[in-house]
């Protein structure tokens, strides 16, 4: 089936150099904008020929050392500092990023599980959309920025999949490893299908993701290591000059293999987490209690470590419903290749 055009336009010239600032414009009509439109800010810096690196926050509208990092690089980025082009969109999902929320209240999409889109669609979908046939084609590297949001908290990672090609593979994983947060990490999704990730990487592209904190907060700490990832992420790639500043600790490597790696609640309560991120786990260990709220004297119900590891993310907030994830345990691995 042919698609008809996005509806998106863009106020900014691709194609010229020097720095632009304007918007992505999706027309909608609702009751309170009868001719209205979708405002998705967007930063342009281009110098001459050279490759292209497409820089996303706001995919989640909850999670915010992307957008708050990109949206000060933005302001900051000169067109002289780069080699090539850089494309900066920190809020993906603006209707979400404006209510603070993980999906839009325009439909309720989740625009990370969205992709490849729909012209047609509903608002989440045409963003997904225009990202897939639009954005995506003109770059080469792809960086999206997330953290935990309101209800997860995880170790910062840069991180990478597997794929069948493995050249685009390990050209991932060496930009996951240059961002140069405190872990590096192959990921295993519960359901990769619908994933801006997965839009990008079909495509051929280089694509990088973070996980940087969470809580619905960013820290001094969580904002550092995204600064320097995103400088490290376009040096590595060769849009900017200078060296890669890693860790000075070093890099921890994990590596997440399977779906046991994911500790998900059969039920509802109150959750007493039992280890702190960062902490080692062995099979069989207590990770966390769930407590019945609704009375006195029933025994809480333990949830045990399926494997090995250390524990990279947990639920933030105490209470807890059948099918959260309570935690998810990686594999401490001596190196990563493809």
């Amino acid at each position: 089936m042919t698609l008809r055009p996005s509806p998106i336009s863009a106020t900014v010239d691709f194609d010229a150099d020097g720095v632009q600032h304007g918007f992505l414009k999706l027309p909608i009509s609702t009751d309170i904008s009868a001719w209205g439109a979708v405002m998705i800010p967007i930063t342009v810096v281009k110098n001459g020929d050279g490759p292209t690196a497409l820089l996303t926050g706001g995919n989640h509208g909850d999670e915010y050392e992307g957008i708050t990092s990109l949206l000060k690089l933005a302001n900051a980025l000169k067109a002289q500092d780069v080699s090539g082009r850089v494309i900066i969109v920190p809020c993906m999902n603006t209707p979400a990023v404006m209510a603070g929320a993980r999906t839009s209240p325009m439909d309720k999409g989740n625009l990370n599980r969205s992709f490849p889109g729909d012209p047609d669609g509903s608002v989440t979908l045409q963003i997904a959309d225009y990202f897939t046939r639009v954005l995506v084609p003109m770059s080469d590297v792809v960086l999206d920025l997330h953290s935990g949001g309101r209800t997860l908290d995880i170790l910062p990672f840069g991180a990478s999949h597997v794929l069948d090609d493995k050249a685009q593979q390990q050209a991932a994983l060496d930009g996951a490893k240059a961002f140069g947060a405190p872990y590096a990490m192959v990921m295993f999704e519960l359901d990769a299908e619908k994933l801006f990730d997965t839009a990008c990487e079909r495509q051929g592209k280089v694509f990088v993701a973070t996980e940087l904190g969470g809580g619905g907060t960013s820290t001094p700490q969580s904002m550092a290591i995204t600064e320097r990832g995103v400088r490290n992420f376009l040096i590595h790639y060769g849009l900017m000059e200078g060296e890669v500043a890693m860790p000075e600790g070093g890099q921890v490597y994990l590596d997440m293999p399977d779906a046991s790696c994911y500790v998900q609640s059969q039920h509802t309560g109150v959750l007493e987490l039992t280890v702190a991120l960062g902490d080692a786990v062995t099979q069989g260990q207590v990770l966390a209690y769930v407590y019945d709220m609704t009375r006195t004297g029933s025994e809480p119900v333990a949830y045990r470590a399926e494997r090995d590891g250390i524990l990279i993310a947990r639920r933030a907030p105490a209470l807890v419903n059948m099918g959260d994830t309570i935690a998810v345990i990686a594999d401490v691995v001596d190196r990563l290749e493809a």
